[in-house]
């Protein structure tokens, strides 16, 4: 068995190599070469924490396995992360162990990675403003990942608590763009892509404040009651996601599915768009909405990767199990 710890994901992948296992999952999922298992994700009723598994099988690259962790509200006080996890890979030949791979960093990469590939395929065209909800640990992810896929000329950001807002900052004047701090009216009104990254079980971003043609990725929501934007603006966008059977349940599809106001028929996977048999945006004037729910596939993907590297670059530690 192989072990890639936590501390060497960084040195092996980066946002390129997380982009294009993300990509090529989405488009293998399309074509129906991969596919996630139902997700375990429940309150644990000790130390606020959300726990759970997402495990998938990519028939085409032959990568089998599972992600395991969750969310720890109170890590940050600890000098951890909230997000904890940690993939395990199985050889799909024998079901014998494979790695085990450190799944923290891993998961901002593969989160920030999702929004990315959606912004690719889904942002209007010349799109320049960048917006931000949400200033917690992944947001840095997101937004680097996003400059990369636009020529940005600014990005503008709320957060709940706007002493987090300096952390944007931070990074937008790392990559060379200006910052400002905004409302929500503003931010729906100015932003060309949004990207809502927050653990909220209430509707932040509100219908009548996104105006003209926009992208929103909504890459916080992924168990059964949160919510980020409200219903009424998912029913008004033309809906992507990365797998239907989670947005419809756990991710921020799910409300306008039970309000009746959003058919399931009406949700289209992205990787439909990647593979050239959707048309995805059709004007520039169109708002487009991914929901992100986080699929399995996406760990196992970048982790594959991660593994790959590391045996390449002589850092994986092997184990007899």
């Amino acid at each position: 068995m192989i072990i890639v710890p936590e501390n060497e994901i960084a040195d092996l992948i980066d946002r390129k190599a997380s982009f294009d296992a993300v990509e090529s999952v989405f488009a293998a999922m399309a074509r129906k070469d991969a596919y996630n298992f139902p997700v375990i994700r429940e309150a644990i009723g000790y130390a606020d924490a959300l726990y759970g598994f997402k495990s998938g099988f990519d028939k085409a690259g032959l990568v089998l396995g599972l992600k395991s962790g969750g969310y720890w509200p109170g890590n940050m006080e600890k000098g951890l992360t909230n997000h904890q996890s940690t993939v395990i890979l199985f050889d799909p030949d024998t079901g014998k162990v494979k790695a085990l791979v450190g799944g923290n960093l891993l998961t901002a990469l593969r989160t920030a990675a999702a929004s990315s590939v959606s912004i690719k395929y889904l942002a209007p065209k010349g799109a320049k403003v960048l917006g931000m909800i949400g200033a917690g640990h992944q947001s840095a992810f997101q937004m680097r990942a996003a400059a990369e896929q636009c020529d940005f000329e600014k990005v503008i950001g709320w957060n709940y608590h706007p002493e987090g807002l300096p952390r944007l900052e931070k990074v937008a004047n790392e990559i060379g763009l200006p910052f400002e701090p905004v409302e929500l009216d503003q931010l729906g009104e100015q932003a060309d892509v949004i990207i809502t990254i927050t653990s909220s079980f209430d509707p932040i971003l509100m219908d009548a404040q996104v105006k003209g043609g926009t992208h929103i990725a909504c890459m916080g929501t992924d168990t059964k009651g949160k919510q980020e934007v409200e219903a009424a603006l998912v029913s008004r966008a033309s809906v992507f996601t990365d797998e239907i059977a989670q947005a419809i349940t756990i991710g921020e599809c799910q409300h306008a599915i039970a309000n009746g106001t959003l058919k399931q028929s009406n949700i289209t996977e992205l990787g439909y768009v990647i593979n050239g048999d959707h048309k995805g945006r059709t004007s520039n004037d169109e708002i487009t909405l991914f929901d992100g729910t986080g699929v399995g596939l996406q760990d196992l993907a970048v982790a594959s990767t991660a593994v790959d590297l590391a045996i390449e670059k002589g850092v994986a530690i092997e184990v007899d199990f």
